[in-house]
């Protein structure tokens, strides 16, 4: 592992939960040169402003964590928004990215991208062995894409673009709109007004039973930190051929009844708990093999209901400013 403190590092997307997250850890670890651009000066989706603006600043690290995001709700209205968006940012930074001879790049994807009934965990070697969930196909098939974009650029011109897969993320700087957000603000957002009003009972979608991983954004950062850093030849000896991602997550998931009560607790909720199961439960089980990362050397290490109560906090500091930040849905950026 080399020392990268001096290298010009460019994280796309810093606004983000992930990218934000990033950013800060990376001035923790001494890094001088981090270069960041909002949505104002730079839009991702133009493919001329992003190869200028490489050409500009001699980039030598990228961590491409800008994405357009959002829930079934978001995915199910906008699917053509969310893959032609995703694919324009990963092609073009991408691409540039090659063309101004960038040393390394990370591109930052998502566990959607295994089959809908993969086996459980879901290993790297998943990756197209079968039929997406049709509820975000389109953002799944942009992620694949963006995988794909940095093996062939690895392939055939020998560059040294690499891959991680994160599970279900949270965390400060989520998104907690009522219309596009995830299981877990969506479900503290909740529990936040059930407690407002005095509620005497809080309703969850679904049986409870579904398994689902939850990972802290900010071990996804420390990660992505830990994955970039490593030697060339270590992370090819990692990877499959034809499989060159890492899976990030901690390797544990509970139900979802068991996240709502811990849920409960975090927040200070002290109602009843009704699980609805007139409304679906979606997929039974998601949850991600990550043997190969922790043989590397590197695994999670905020627990579940630690990281919630950090959140929580951050949610009611921050709250109306989080909810109006992602009204339109926009990328992350």
């Amino acid at each position: 592992m080399g020392d990268f403190r001096n290298k010009c590092v460019f994280v796309a997307g810093h606004r983000g939960m992930v990218g934000s997250s990033l950013v800060r850890q990376l001035s923790e670890k001494g890094y001088r040169h981090i270069v960041t651009a909002t949505r104002e000066e730079l839009d991702l989706t133009d493919q001329a402003a992003v190869r200028a603006f490489f050409q500009r600043q001699r980039i030598d690290h990228v961590y491409l964590a800008a994405a357009k995001v959002g829930g079934i709700l978001a995915n199910n209205t906008y699917p053509a928004d969310f893959i032609t968006d995703n694919l324009r940012i990963e092609l073009n930074i991408i691409q540039a990215a090659h063309e101004s001879d960038v040393e390394r790049l990370l591109f930052l994807g998502s566990s959607c991208i295994y089959p809908k009934h993969a086996p459980q965990p879901m290993r790297e070697e998943d990756l197209l062995t079968g039929t997406l969930e049709p509820t975000n196909e389109p953002y799944a098939i942009a992620k694949i894409a963006g995988i794909k974009l940095c093996e062939s650029y690895n392939r055939q011109h020998d560059r040294d673009f690499r891959s991680v897969m994160p599970t279900n993320l949270f965390g400060p700087g989520d998104n907690f709109h009522p219309d596009n957000s995830h299981v877990i603000p969506a479900l503290m957002r909740r529990f936040h007004e059930a407690i407002e009003a005095g509620a005497k009972e809080m309703v969850v979608w679904g049986s409870g039973t579904p398994q689902r991983e939850f990972l802290h954004v900010d071990d996804m950062a420390e990660a992505s930190i830990f994955v970039m850093e490593m030697s060339r030849e270590a992370y090819r000896s990692s990877t499959l051929p034809m499989c060159s991602h890492i899976n990030v997550g901690t390797g544990k998931d509970c139900t979802i009844r068991e996240l709502a009560e811990t849920m409960a607790r975090v927040t200070g909720y002290r109602g009843r708990l009704v699980f609805d199961t007139t409304k679906p439960d979606g997929t039974p089980r998601k949850l991600l093999d990550v043997s190969r990362l922790n043989a590397l050397g590197w695994s999670a290490c905020i627990p579940l209901e630690t990281g919630l109560r950090s959140t929580y906090a951050w949610y009611r500091k921050n709250k109306h400013n989080s909810e109006r930040s992602h009204e339109n849905n926009v990328a992350c950026h």
